[in-house]
C-alpha cells in the first residue's frame, strides 16, 4: 500500500504488478468522476440527482472514491494571465549522471519551486520536462540562473517558451 499526502486527501492505492488499482471501478463510480471533473462544485445532492443515486449512496461512494485515491484532490482553475502570470515555459533538463540518488535530490530541489506546475521523469534526449510559470522574462531569467544553475547535477537546462496555449486538459477521457 502506498500511502502518502495530496491536496489535503491522504492518498492509498493499493497496487498489483502493472501498476493498476486492485479494485474495479462500476460504470456508476466512472459516472461520478467523469460529473465531477467537469463540475468540482457539485454539491452531494445533486450529484445523487445525476446519479440517480440516493444522497447518503452518492456520499459513501464518493468519500470510498477519495479514500482509495482516485479522488486526489480538489482545486480551482485560476486564470494565469488576469494574475499577473504572462510567461509559461517548458524547461528540458539533463543530468550530469544517471543515479538513483542523484536523481532524488534532484526531484527534492525541483519540488521545492511554487513556479514549477508539473513535473516529468521521462525518456529520450531529455531527463525531466518542466512546465513553470512567471510573470515576465526576468522572472524566468532569475529561475534559470540563480535557481536551476546552482542544483548539483544538472548538466543542461533548455528552455522552450509557449507562444500560445491552444488546449488544456480538463478531465481525463474515463471512458
Amino acid at each position: 500500500i502506498n500511502t502518502y499526502p495530496t491536496n489535503n486527501l491522504t492518498r492509498k492505492v493499493n497496487l498489483n504488478e502493472d501498476s493498476r488499482p486492485v479494485q474495479s471501478l462500476d460504470e456508476t463510480d466512472y459516472q461520478m468522476l467523469h460529473l465531477l471533473q467537469q463540475e468540482g462544485r457539485l454539491s452531494n445532492v445533486e450529484l445523487a440527482k445525476r446519479l440517480h443515486l440516493s444522497p447518503p449512496a452518492t456520499h459513501a461512494r464518493w468519500k470510498r472514491l477519495e479514500r482509495e485515491g482516485y479522488i486526489e484532490g480538489y482545486s480551482a482553475r485560476i486564470n494565469a494571465r488576469l494574475v499577473g502570470f504572462d510567461m509559461s515555459c517548458f524547461i528540458h533538463l539533463n543530468l550530469e549522471m544517471h543515479q538513483p540518488e542523484d536523481a532524488g535530490r534532484v526531484h527534492e530541489e525541483l519540488l521545492k519551486f511554487p513556479q514549477v506546475l508539473e513535473l516529468h521523469h521521462v525518456t529520450g534526449e531529455t531527463d525531466y520536462l518542466l512546465k513553470v510559470i512567471f510573470r515576465n522574462r526576468s522572472e524566468l531569467e532569475e529561475f534559470v540562473v540563480s535557481q536551476l544553475m546552482t542544483i548539483p547535477g544538472i548538466a543542461r537546462i533548455r528552455t522552450s517558451l509557449v507562444l500560445r496555449e491552444i488546449n488544456t486538459t480538463k478531465g481525463l477521457p474515463l471512458r
